[in-house]
């Protein structure tokens, strides 16, 4: 055990299999077959999060209100809430509480429903149309240059992700 005096050493993160190793060791029936593919996902997720962070460094948006804001971008209909979460497979309350900031800040409108008063109508406004013509494209421009050395296999994994996703939504991953 290293004390205040001793230098530090490096961590170094286990792999995937070292941990599945680990916990096959402590809970032998315990299937850990999902964590590779799982943690890959969170270490892209991650990496692409911490690519696109400096770009939202003290601009009027969040990343998640961004990619909230563009669907509402180009629609021709105002959206309701749940719809808006089913599509960013977000759940509803979490939707409802990031519409509530942007309505506060002016970035979207809710109106009733006349055709169900449970459910606002949400439309973005200009500011938010604004907001969202100004970061999205710097943001998709970083996104090129993350995925640029994919090359040829860009479209299959593209494909092995679609197919990711239609697995876990017919297993009741969705919203």
């Amino acid at each position: 055990m290293p004390t205040p005096s001793s230098p530090a050493t490096p961590f170094s993160t286990p792999s995937a299999a070292d941990v599945g190793a680990q916990w096959a060791a402590h809970d032998p029936g315990l299937d850990t077959s999902p964590m590779e593919l799982v943690g890959l996902l969170k270490h892209a997720t991650g990496l692409l999060n911490r690519a696109v962070e400096p770009l939202y460094a003290g601009a009027a948006l969040t990343a998640p209100e961004v990619d909230m804001l563009i669907p509402l971008r180009h629609a021709t209909e105002p959206f309701i809430a749940r719809s808006l979460a089913e599509r960013l497979g977000l759940s509803r309350a979490g939707v409802s509480k990031t519409l509530g900031k942007l309505e506060k800040r002016g970035f979207i409108t809710r109106t009733p429903n006349p055709a169900d008063r449970r459910a606002a109508l949400v439309t973005i406004t200009e500011a938010g149309t604004r907001a969202v013509d100004d970061l999205f494209p710097r943001q998709l421009s970083i996104e090129v240059g993350l995925l640029a050395g994919l090359g040829a296999d860009r479209a299959r994994v593209t494909e092995a992700l679609h197919r990711l996703v239609e697995a876990m939504e017919s297993r009741g991953g969705h919203g």
